[in-house]
C-alpha cells in the first residue's frame, strides 16, 4: 500500500534528440518524482531539466515504471512536503567496550561517586551518580578538526558553531551505486546538485556492520578525486556512515582526510540511519566540545525534518 508520505521514483530507458543534430540514450534510469501520477511526458521533461540539456526536440521512454522507492536528489524536484517537524538521531550510542575502528582501545566507564557514597555527603533523600569515562576521541560517531591531520590545524575549541549547526543537508543515497569491485565514490556521483555551503552525507548503507568485524573491512570510501570536487564545490562539512572517510586498506595515504581538512571542511564518521534522511531539505548538526589540543572527538549527529514551527 502507497504511503501519504511515500516518496517516488521512475525507471526507464530513453532516447533524447536534439533540435541541432545528435541524441542522446540510456537504459536503466532512475529519477525521482514529485507525485507518482505523472504521466511519460511530463517525466520526460522532469529527465531534461535533471540532466540540464538545451536544444531537446524529442524524448522517448520505454520500459516505464514507477515504484514506491526513496529520492536520491534528482535536479528540479523539490524535497516532498512535510508536516510535522522530526529529528533523526545519526548518531551511534557509546558504552564500555564499544569497537569503533579495530585496533583502537574501546572506552571504558567507572564510577567517580556511587549513588550509595553520595548519601553520606548530602540531605536524606538527595543522591547522585559521578562517573569517569576513558576513550580515545575516535569512539562513536565523532568529527575531525584540521588538527587531527595538521599540527597548524585549528582544534576543536576553535571551530565555528555556524559551520556545525543547521547547516543544509545533501544526502546522497549511494547504497546501490558501489560495489566491493568500486568501493570508491567518486566526484561524478556527487555532481548534479549545488552544495555550496552543504554538509554532503554519503549514505553507504555500511553502518549496518557496526560493532562487528565485517565493519573493519571492505568499507566504502571517498575518493580523493571525489574529495577534490567537494572543497571546489565550497561543502562546510562532509559525513560517512562507514568506516573511515579514506579507503585503509590502500596503505598510509588518506587523501580524503588531507584535502578536506586543509580546506577547512568538518569530516563526520561513523554516521548512522542516513536512510530515513530524504536527499533534499533537511538540515544537520554534529557538534563537538570546545577542547583545546584536541581534533577529534564523539558528537550527538542528528538531522531535523520538516518544519520546526
Amino acid at each position: 500500500m502507497t504511503t501519504a508520505s511515500a516518496e517516488h521514483r521512475a525507471h526507464f530507458d530513453f532516447t533524447i534528440s536534439f533540435a541541432n543534430g545528435g541524441g542522446l540514450s540510456g537504459d536503466a534510469f532512475r529519477l525521482d518524482l514529485p507525485r507518482p501520477e505523472l504521466g511519460a511526458d511530463e517525466i520526460g521533461t522532469l529527465l531534461v531539466h535533471h540532466l540540464g540539456l538545451a536544444l531537446v526536440s524529442s524524448v522517448e521512454l520505454t520500459n516505464l515504471r514507477v515504484v514506491e522507492e526513496p529520492h536520491r536528489g534528482s535536479r528540479g524536484v523539490d524535497a516532498p512536503a512535510r508536516q510535522a517537524s522530526r529529528v533523526i538521531d545519526l548518531s551511534h550510542p557509546i558504552e564500555a567496550g564499544l569497537v569503533t575502528y579495530p585496533g583502537l582501545p574501546a572506552p571504558t566507564i567507572t564510577s567517580h561517586l556511587t549513588r550509595e557514597a553520595s548519601r553520606a555527603k548530602y540531605a536524606p533523600g538527595t543522591e547522585f551518580a559521578m562517573d569517569i569515562i576513558t576513550m580515545i576521541g575516535n569512539t562513536g560517531t565523532y568529527l575531525d578538526a584540521p588538527f587531527h591531520r595538521y599540527a597548524e590545524g585549528g582544534d576543536l575549541a576553535s571551530l565555528d558553531l555556524a559551520t556545525l549547526v543547521g547547516l543544509p543537508a545533501e544526502v546522497f543515497h549511494l547504497q546501490d551505486a558501489w560495489s566491493q569491485e568500486r568501493r570508491g565514490i567518486d566526484a561524478a556521483t556527487l555532481a548534479d546538485r549545488d552544495l555550496r555551503g552543504a554538509a554532503v552525507l554519503l549514505d553507504t548503507g555500511w553502518s549496518r556492520f557496526f560493532g562487528t568485524p565485517e565493519y573493519g573491512h571492505g568499507a566504502p570510501f571517498l575518493t580523493e578525486a571525489g574529495a577534490r570536487f567537494l572543497v571546489d564545490a565550497g561543502v562546510a562539512l562532509v559525513g560517512i556512515d562507514s568506516l573511515n572517510i579514506d579507503d585503509t586498506e590502500s596503505g598510509g595515504e588518506r587523501p580524503a582526510h588531507s584535502i578536506l581538512l586543509a580546506a577547512g571542511v568538518h569530516v563526520v564518521e561513523h554516521l548512522t540511519r542516513l536512510a530515513d534522511v530524504p536527499a533534499r531539505g533537511a538540515r544537520f548538526t554534529a557538534a563537538p566540545p570546545a577542547v583545546h589540543g584536541f581534533g577529534t572527538f564523539p558528537v550527538r549527529a542528528f538531522a531535523t525534518v520538516g518544519d520546526p514551527r
